[in-house]
This record gives structure tokens, sequence and C-alpha cells, in this order.
């Protein structure tokens, strides 16, 4: 093997390894979260925080549904979202960087900041609690 191909093989596994990292299971996401907040998750405190509004003018649940086992609609677009618990669609919370890139965007849309671990731990809690 020659050094380019040598390199090319070690940019081809480390890339592999960079995506396995982000891949993950919505179970593992909240263990990830329960951790960081430092105390359990509790789904009927998240169930709440996802369906009140938090002094702005929308809930997580005013594009989601109260029940986000449904496709959403976005309340200013109008565009379709997936559903949002895990058991209706097994890409939510399969990667940790998009799940923190949508928490991020729709805490501050919710609520003016970034929700904390424990939040985060809660709101998804719930949404495993959510079956077929």
């Amino acid at each position: 093997m020659n050094r380019y191909s040598f390199l090319g093989a070690s940019v081809m596994l480390l890339g592999s390894l960079h995506s396995a990292t982000y891949a993950i299971t919505a179970t593992e996401q909240l263990a990830a979260y329960t951790a960081q907040a430092g105390a359990p998750a509790q789904a009927a405190r998240g169930q709440t925080l996802f369906t009140s509004k938090h002094g702005k003018e929308w809930s997580c649940s005013s594009c989601h549904t109260a029940t986000p086992t449904v496709e959403g609609k976005h309340a200013t677009t109008g565009k379709a979202i997936a559903p949002l618990a895990p058991a209706f669609n097994p890409d939510r919370f399969a990667d940790a960087a998009k799940a923190e890139k949508w928490f991020r965007r729709n805490c501050n849309d919710v609520m003016g900041r970034e929700c904390t671990a424990g939040e985060k731990a809660d709101i998804l809690a719930w949404l495993l609690t959510l079956k077929r």
C-alpha cells in the first residue's frame, strides 16, 4: 500500500468513526441528557413543558401538535413536520448533533433561551412514552 492509499483509507476510517459517534438511539440520548442534568427525567414534567407557553407566543405543540405522534405543521411557514415521537419516526433523536441543533432552535423560539439538559431529558422522556 502506498502512502496515498494509506492516507485515503485512514481518512475514510476516521470519517466513519466520526459519523458513528453521532449515531445513537433516543434512549441513549435520554441517558446523556439525564447524566448532564444530574437528576432523573420526569415524563409528566416533559409533557407540561411541551404543551405550555413559556412567555413567548408558541409552545412546542404549536408546531408538533399536543400529541406528536402525527405530522405537525410549522406555525409560520406551514411546512410539514414529521412526527416527533421516536416510536412514530425512528429518525428522531438518532443523531446527537441534529437533536442539539433542533433543541437549540426550537427552545429559543418557544422559551427565548436554550433548554437545559434537564428540560431536554424531561421532554424526551415524555416522547418515549408515546407508543404505537
